[in-house]
């Protein structure tokens, strides 16, 4: 975090520096001078210490969302008394093939219908990765949506990525994928935008997801996380070429071939 950000993080929860003294351990003078613009460069430290108590915390609560009626009313069609957080795997395989959902944590997510583009990059992604593991011969193997995937190897959580790519075929079960993929490429919608942006960062790197990217058609850039190395995410434009890390690098991915491909879908 900037010492602006802090600044404005500060004023957001409505601390005080003695405040901020007595919760970070710090002394008051040092928690002053920093935010009255005396100390420009604090330690690196001191940074950390304040990092700690003013960076935003994630909540999966403020991503539970309300279940859908459509969904509502499956359920209640074959009985099931659950509550939101209490579904499992059996409700999902329950409900009708047209309800396009996720279930997370024992909730449902509802993931609306994909749109022709959406489809479409999803589709060249796969492809390229397709044509690579046939060529190279490895374990690997690419997978587009829809797939299920057993993401915590529990009954709780459910999630079909757009494109996966698994390289331990020992998770290949019941016609799911049992625990993390290797890679995961998610192609953003506004229906999945915010849950793609933050709640699936959090779950796909906890499970044990070695690498993720989001696709974003509205701001035409890529962002992607090294998850396995813990890395800042970089992000690239629709002009790029972006390596699989999974594959060091010897997959490339060519962002100017795919949009030339689809972009007559999303004039």
């Amino acid at each position: 975090m900037t010492i602006n950000e802090m600044i404005e993080r500060k004023r957001e929860l409505g601390y005080t520096n003695k405040m901020i003294s007595e919760k970070t351990g710090l002394p008051l003078g040092t928690i002053q001078k920093i935010f009255s613009g005396k100390t420009v460069s604090p330690r690196k430290d001191t940074i950390q210490a304040l990092e700690s108590l003013l960076r935003p915390r994630f909540s999966y609560d403020a991503m539970r969302p309300e279940t859908d009626s459509a969904v509502r009313d499956a359920l209640a069609s074959y009985g099931s008394q659950k509550k939101p957080g209490e579904y499992t795997l059996e409700d999902y395989l329950a409900l009708p093939e047209d309800l396009r959902v996720e279930l997370i944590d024992g909730y449902f997510y509802d993931m609306g219908a994909p749109t022709t583009w959406h489809q479409a990059i999803a589709g060249y992604i796969h492809k390229l990765f397709l044509d690579f593991v046939l060529t190279t011969k490895g374990p690997c193997y690419p997978f587009i949506s829809p797939v299920d995937v057993q993401l915590d190897r529990d009954d709780k959580t459910v999630v079909q990525p757009d494109v996966a790519v698994v390289c331990d075929r020992d998770k290949y079960k019941n016609g799911r994928i049992f625990g993390a993929p290797d890679l995961v490429i998610e192609v953003l919608s506004p229906s999945t935008r915010k849950k793609d942006l933050q709640l699936k960062v959090h779950k796909y790197g906890n499970a044990g997801v070695r690498e993720y990217w989001i696709v974003d058609p509205k701001n035409k850039a890529v962002i992607q996380y090294d998850l396995e190395h813990l890395n800042l995410p970089s992000i690239f434009t629709f002009a790029d070429k972006v390596p699989v890390l999974i594959w060091d690098g010897k997959c490339v991915v060519d962002f100017s071939e795919l949009y030339d491909s689809v972009s007559f879908l999303m004039e």
